[in-house]
């Protein structure tokens, strides 16, 4: 199967390293705030700021516009199915499979990102046919490097993307996971 002709499936729930990855659904747009409304995730995200119910509802609007075209997947990454503590991304990129997270800041500290991109990397690999994932983010994020070290990535030897976004300078370094 192709990364890049397969479509996302209308609904998904992903489960594995003690996490379930759900659907956003209209019940969450209340939770949406709480969890992105916060200078780290305004700084190191292209997420909007401030992230209020509004934003949320476009959010939600947006991914079920983008799973429809099959270029991404967002999912709120939960340890039961129920009461999200953040977020995991899938996006086809020119360059593979990315994946992306945030979680919020009253759930750090207990591996959920690292176990919420285990998730989706498998899920890329196994279901996907991806040949490897990526990550891009910011060499000075000490915490996603992290994530991205814990989680088995390596620093790929490509160039850096920059750009700017939010009125700020970014570089981004790519690091990658290839199929087990």
């Amino acid at each position: 199967m192709s990364s890049t002709t397969s479509s996302f499936p209308e609904r998904i729930e992903l489960t594995g390293q003690g996490l379930v990855l759900r659907d956003w659904t209209e019940a969450d747009l209340t939770a949406m705030p709480e969890l992105f409304d916060h200078p780290d995730i305004a700084y190191w995200t292209p997420l909007v700021s401030p992230f209020d119910e509004a934003a949320a509802r476009a959010r939600l609007d947006r991914d079920r516009e983008m799973r429809a075209q099959g270029t991404v997947i967002l999912l709120a990454i939960t340890v039961d199915g129920g009461a999200p503590l953040g977020e995991v991304m899938l996006r086809r990129a020119p360059e593979g499979m990315e994946i992306g997270y945030a979680v919020g800041p009253a759930h750090r500290g207990q591996g959920l990102a690292v176990r919420a991109v285990r998730v989706m990397a498998a899920y890329a690999f196994e279901r996907m046919g991806a040949e490897r994932v990526i990550l891009e983010l910011e060499a000075e994020n000490a915490a996603s490097v992290a994530v991205a070290t814990r989680a088995g990535f390596t620093l790929l030897d490509v160039p850096l993307i920059t750009g700017e976004e939010k009125g700020r300078p970014f570089s981004l370094q790519t690091w990658g996971l290839s199929r087990p």
